[in-house]
């Protein structure tokens, strides 16, 4: 029979069950067999063949012909993974009712009233028609769940048979250990199997429905409640699942032994079809989703105030029931590390790597997911981020972050990109080790929109994050206080900045300390805050090799005076005020003393109009993402208790909400105590007061910089005057020679804010990831035009 016409057979078949209103019998198989039986139809042909309408007409109108569906789909699915699939019907017949039920879940999960169906026991569903059965029957989600996974390791069907003769009984499903069958070499297994391109669709077709049966999530909207988890992954990632560790170990060696260049010969993409991209992708959506797990409840304390563990367990906690998270917790060999580094490294760049040289290897697609996974890695497995961070592979970790970052500052779909880009950096940026990384030189060359310069990775992260903060759009703003959370604890390592840099630096102080910027918000001035802290590290435990960055700051000494005599006068403020109305911008972008940029490279540009977006929830504030913590003379850090008498000058950041989301669930308060100190006038809206300006003007941290200038600026005037000179050079080699030594304040202790889990940031990743692999699965397009709630879907 011609694909014409099993298509036509298997329409007709859709056509009747729309239409009947009568229950069909679930043993007919007449009627439902012409739903797999023979159809040689790929899932697009499913999805274009099973309109929405008419599904959702079915739920309404007949329920118990969709019931009677879904039941005869998962099992034909569970008979295939009992026979094995030895037959190439069987094979067919799976496949097509894994494109089916792909095609229907996501309108049975977007109405609440059919959720549990799944979860319920079909009634006379035994093989007898007694009631004997029902008693021990697995609920529908089980079966099909147990199904998938045993179907994922099949002989000859997903995997390659290890029985040599064909005349031999074909391989008992049951009695194969799945660990023998890993889909790729890498993380504890060495042996990579033969390339088979068929099994690899399969495997594609099967993580798809497994990824639709995870995408529940995505229909009920975003809760704080961390105890929300998902009932799919929390049984797939359980002990029932005997597959779990083979098939954990096979999604990630594939995700990062995967080379896009086309196995090492470059152009060689273009000569044939890669089946292992798509597999590639699937995986890496399958492994992010099962790692959706909120470690900042993991291991709590009990009543007694002691963790839930013994004296037996040692240093591990017993570690989570998601089996994918207790194993991704537990690599530790240095060869699994280095493997899983370079990988995530490779992929990363390879968007990089195909600006300048254009075409030579495939360009993936799926560098947000592998964002995800980098998080994911290094949240739940710490000797994994301290591997990352004692070798200068992160700096192959950071370039390509650096690079998205840059990139994607203009475009608004692109903002989920910007937040999880920027959370990786603050999480590195906690340990001493990604400071001092960051002090090697830069040298790759690739072309991004930011000025030329010659200098470290330190200059480069500098130099992006001025570009993010002076020429991003206006919802980056939330953004500011990571990026330079994360200079400030990053600075106290850095050997020596780039002139380029530091006057970067100095052109942000100017911008953040202009009288209507500091007036115009309650918590402006905390950026001031922090880049006067970037100063007076670099200064106190790195002066000798800064003399560029002392320079800026001796020509650049009027805004540290200004700063100091800020007024504070109700006149003033209004004053102050008013100059706002006359500069709209979020940052002047006057001086920004930019150079030409990189040679080939773009300008980053805003988004297509009519591009898709999915909204994100709130991000935490920097002081509910961070904890301080103190490095004390040998290195070591604590971490310091908040002091409850008086905020910190940083004081409580209200954590914005990005994108105007709808969702305040987690928005803190901060704004409720800072109005004592401010009066709201009768719209409810801010307004500054003097006492306000006063509360933190007096704890702004000049005294270290003044006294530098001091110093420092009648010798170099008095050189200026002698040599008649205009030539930095001159006045630069003078600062490099100085010291200060007895002459600064005491050095203050380094404090370090470092990341720390919490739920706010747990559900920022759910509902980002999620809405990653919504906009990424567009052929078929599994969940468009379905009432998904987790998050809003906009036109940009």
């Amino acid at each position: 029979m011609g694909s014409a016409d099993s298509k036509l057979n298997f329409r007709k078949a859709v056509i009747q069950l729309t239409t009947k209103t009568q229950p069909v019998e679930a043993t007919d198989d007449a009627f439902w067999d012409q739903f797999w039986a023979d159809t040689a139809t790929s899932v697009q042909d499913v999805f274009a063949l099973v309109p929405a309408a008419e599904i959702r007409a079915v739920r309404e109108e007949s329920p118990s012909n969709l019931a009677t569906l879904c039941y005869k789909a998962v099992e034909k699915l569970v008979q295939g993974a009992e026979s094995g699939c030895h037959t190439e019907k069987e094979r067919q017949i799976v496949l097509n009712c894994c494109r089916l039920l792909t095609r229907i879940l996501p309108y049975i999960f977007e109405d609440p009233d059919w959720r549990g169906f799944f979860w319920s026991t079909v009634p006379g569903a035994g093989r007898g028609g007694g009631d004997d059965d029902d008693e021990n029957a697995r609920p529908l989600a089980e079966s099909l769940l147990l199904a998938v996974a045993d179907l994922l390791f099949c002989p000859d069907f997903t995997v390659q048979s290890h029985r040599r003769s064909t005349v031999d009984t074909a391989e008992d499903i049951h009695s194969i250990d799945s660990c023998e069958y890993i889909w790729e070499a890498g993380v504890g297994f060495a042996h990579s199997p033969q390339p088979n391109y068929i099994h690899d669709l399969n495997r594609t077709e099967l993580l798809k429905l497994l990824l639709t049966c995870f995408s529940e999530a995505m229909y009920l909207p975003p809760s704080s409640d961390s105890s929300n988890t998902n009932p799919w992954v929390q049984f797939f990632c359980s002990t029932e699942n005997r597959h779990a560790l083979p098939l954990f170990t096979s999604l990630l060696n594939v995700v990062c032994a995967y080379d896009p260049v086309g196995y090492g010969i470059p152009y060689n993409h273009l000569l044939f079809s890669d089946y292992r991209e798509p597999l590639v992708e699937e995986a890496a959506q399958v492994l992010i989703v099962t790692l959706d797990y909120d470690s900042s409840t993991s291991s709590s304390p009990t009543v007694d105030g002691t963790t839930t563990g013994t004296a037996m367990d040692d240093v591990d906690p017993p570690g989570p029931d998601n089996l994918f998270v207790n194993y991704l917790s537990r690599i530790h060999r240095e060869e699994d590390f280095q493997f899983i580094l370079k990988g995530v490294a490779r992929l990363l760049s390879n968007p990089l790597v195909q600006t300048y040289l254009p075409n030579s290897a495939k360009k993936i697609q799926f560098h947000q997911e592998l964002l995800v996974l980098f998080w994911k890695l290094c949240d739940f497995n710490k000797k994994f981020l301290f591997f990352v961070l004692k070798s200068s592979d992160v700096l192959d970790i950071l370039v390509p972050i650096l690079y998205f970052l840059n990139d994607a500052r203009a475009d608004q779909s692109r903002v989920g990109l910007m937040h999880i880009g920027v959370f990786i950096l603050l999480l590195l940026s906690g340990e001493r080790n990604f400071g001092v990384r960051l002090n090697k030189p830069y040298s790759v060359r690739v072309p991004m929109d930011i000025p030329v310069f010659t200098g470290t990775h330190a200059d480069l992260l500098i130099i992006v994050f001025h570009k993010i903060i002076t020429s991003g759009h206006q919802r980056l703003q939330p953004l500011f206080d990571c990026l330079l959370t994360i200079v400030v604890n990053v600075s106290p390592y850095l050997k020596s900045l780039s002139m380029v840099a530091a006057n970067k630096l100095l052109h942000l102080l100017e911008a953040f300390s202009t009288t209507w910027f500091l007036f115009s918000a309650v918590q402006n001035h905390h950026l001031v805050f922090f880049l006067l802290e970037v100063f007076n590290n670099i200064i106190q435990y790195q002066f000798d090799g800064n003399s560029n960055l002392v320079y800026a700051v001796i020509r650049k000494r009027n805004v540290f005076h200004q700063l100091a005599n800020l007024p504070t006068d109700s006149q003033s403020i209004q004053k102050g005020l008013q100059r706002k109305k006359k500069t709209p911008e979020p940052i002047s972008r006057t001086n920004s003393q930019d150079g030409a940029s990189m040679e080939g490279s773009r300008p980053a540009a805003p988004a297509e109009p009519g591009t898709l977006k999915t909204s994100l929830v709130a991000t935490p504030g920097i002081d509910k993402l961070t904890e301080k913590s103190q490095v004390s003379e040998d290195g070591t850090m604590r971490s310091l208790e908040p002091e409850s008498s008086q905020p910190p000058p940083e004081g409580n950041l209200p954590s914005a909400v990005s994108d105007g989301e709808p969702w305040s669930g987690e928005v803190s308060h901060p704004r409720r105590d800072r109005r004592r100190l401010s009066s709201a006038s009768s719209s409810g809206q801010w307004t500054p007061t003097p006492d306000w300006v006063m509360s933190w003007k007096s704890k702004l941290p000049l005294q270290t910089i003044m006294r530098l200038l001091q110093v420092l600026v009648p010798q170099v005037e008095k050189i200026c005057i002698d040599k008649g000179l205009t030539d930095e050079s001159e006045i630069l080699k003078f600062l490099q020679h100085g010291t200060l030594v007895g002459l600064l304040p005491v050095p203050h202790p380094i404090l370090i804010r470092k990341y720390q889990a919490n739920s706010g940031t747990a559900m920022w990743f759910r509902t980002y990831m999620w809405g990653v692999i919504y906009l990424r699965n567009v052929d078929p397009p599994i969940w468009y035009d379905t009432d998904v709630k987790l998050f809003e879907i906009q036109r940009v």
